[in-house]
């Protein structure tokens, strides 16, 4: 109750909104909020206290957090920024700050002498190429010229198989080229004849006819093999991965100089070989850079001499890698591709 001949004050502090009595104000008699609202991202609050809401009732009735008399002064209102209209149409320039150029390093010779790096061999390609060793000392034998009875011909679609010297003199009928699986159609690349059933294909017989061959021999010269290969990089490293398996780290070889990379695989089993030479787009740190050799690949982790991403992994070269051998192929259409394929294990 107000006291006699006093007027009721409304009270302005921050979540109070009552009335007093100013004869009988306290100290603890006004509960209030002394922080500013604040409202970010869907919330809404007091800057004084923890509490926060999404919902605008509930916020109003959040209980204040601080005791104090109650006072019939208004709290100032937020100073709203002064905007000079005389500055509106003024154009402020930004200037970004100048990049760092630093100076490329000078490209040294491509002829520049090369180091071998030292490759981290992983132990299964190790036992693999062992068991490989182990298995070729097992199984030399003495070269006869002796045919087993029942070896077939290697000539394609000759069906025959060697019962005697009399085998030889009967005539090998046979396909000169080699089987072509094309948009559902088989067929051989020296004649005309097509199928879509697989066993019809087997079965056709042969357009020429010659002599059989029972033994294949080992052709001499080129022992090249191709490999695939591919590449990527990171900030600081151009990663080079070549695909291969059974190639023996002690043979095989990695080279380096810093524009230039050199790589040797040494395929036992065929007695053939892979060598890669390219001209790298970038320089690249020889003592920083290192090579893993692993059972399904050869990777050559390069390590960039100068900051930035390298558009291609080498400059073209006339010869950038061993040519490797090309089987002789007769044409059959201009308009289609060829898909050949080895029947030999069927």
């Amino acid at each position: 109750m107000p006291s006699e001949g006093s007027e009721l004050l409304q009270c302005y502090n921050r979540g109070c909104g009552q009335k007093f009595d100013p004869q009988t104000n306290k100290e603890d008699s006004c509960i209030h909020h002394p922080g500013a609202p604040f409202f970010h991202d869907a919330y809404k609050g007091w800057s004084c206290c923890n509490k926060k809401c999404t919902d605008f009732t509930e916020f109003l009735n959040i209980k204040g957090c601080t005791k104090s008399y109650h006072s019939n002064v208004k709290p100032p209102e937020p100073e709203k920024p002064v905007v000079d209209k005389s500055k509106a149409d003024e154009v402020i320039e930004y200037k970004a700050p100048e990049p760092l150029v630093r100076e490329a390093l000078e490209r040294p010779s491509f002829d520049s002498p090369l180091m071998t790096l030292k490759v981290d061999v992983s132990p299964a390609l190790a036992q693999q190429v062992q068991s490989l060793k182990l298995g070729s000392n097992s199984q030399e034998t003495p070269v006869s010229s002796e045919i087993p009875i029942g070896t077939p011909c290697k000539n394609g679609g000759c069906k025959q198989v060697y019962e005697g010297s009399s085998s030889n003199y009967s005539p090998c009928i046979y396909h000169p080229g080699v089987p072509v699986f094309h948009e559902g159609l088989k067929f051989w690349s020296c004649c005309q004849r097509r199928t879509t059933d697989f066993n019809s294909f087997l079965e056709q017989e042969g357009c020429k006819t010659g002599t059989h061959v029972w033994i294949k021999e080992k052709q001499d010269g080129d022992k090249s093999v191709a490999c695939r290969f591919d590449w990527h990089q990171t900030a600081t490293h151009v990663v080079v991965s070549v695909f291969a398996k059974k190639y023996d780290p002690n043979v095989s070889s990695v080279e380096l100089n810093p524009i230039r990379l050199k790589v040797h695989l040494f395929f036992p089993e065929e007695d053939s070989s892979f060598d890669l030479d390219v001209e790298l787009r970038g320089i690249v740190d020889v003592d920083r850079s290192s090579a893993n050799m692993l059972q399904t690949k050869l990777e050559v982790k390069l390590r960039k001499a100068e900051p930035g991403s390298w558009p291609k992994l080498d400059f073209p070269r006339i010869a950038s890698a061993t040519p490797q051998k090309e089987e002789k192929v007769e044409k059959v259409e201009a308009d289609i591709e060829d898909d050949s394929v080895d029947l030999s294990d069927l």
